[in-house]
């Protein structure tokens, strides 16, 4: 079967979600992962941490990471079956933004009303991601039923 998932299906997809689980490496090169809230703009992500904690410190020594959005899959006339999430995987590179020096449309969207605070923001920052390669899919661009089966499930996009 060809490839279910194309960058336009998967960047669709990506935008009707809001969170994510976003992999990262610290300092002595042991794995993290922490579920976020993201923002799409431009084909980066954006992420809204305060400047000390440790996304933001992990991700100052070291800007690869991994996103995975995870889609809930249900059928509507049978919402009690179980069907497993589709996933929307990639690598890419992050940096931060202190709140101070990003613009505030992006903050807005981010942070909402406490964007315009001045004393907030000196202490937040934005995680800007941008993915890199290609997404690795499950279930983008396939009926439900195919789910099942790993081969026809499974698919690869471009980023751009």
């Amino acid at each position: 079967m060809a490839n279910p998932a194309t960058t336009t299906n998967v960047w669709e997809a990506i935008t009707k979600e809001l969170f994510a689980i976003l992999g990262m490496v610290t300092d002595d090169n042991q794995s993290r992962t922490v579920g976020i809230v993201y923002h799409v703009e431009n084909g980066k992500f954006y992420i809204g941490t305060g400047l000390n904690t440790w996304k933001a410190r992990h991700i100052k020594s070291n800007h690869s990471v991994s996103m995975t959005i995870p889609i809930a899959k249900r059928i509507p006339v049978a919402p009690w079956v179980k069907i497993p999430q589709a996933t929307i995987t990639f690598s890419g590179t992050a940096k931060i933004i202190p709140g101070e020096q990003a613009p505030l449309e992006l903050l807005k969207s981010v942070f909402r009303h406490k964007a315009d605070d001045p004393v907030f923001m000196k202490d937040n920052c934005l995680i800007e991601v941008t993915p890199q390669d290609e997404f690795i899919t499950y279930g983008i661009g396939i009926p439900i039923f195919k789910m099942r089966h790993p081969h026809l499930a499974r698919g690869r996009a471009p980023v751009k």
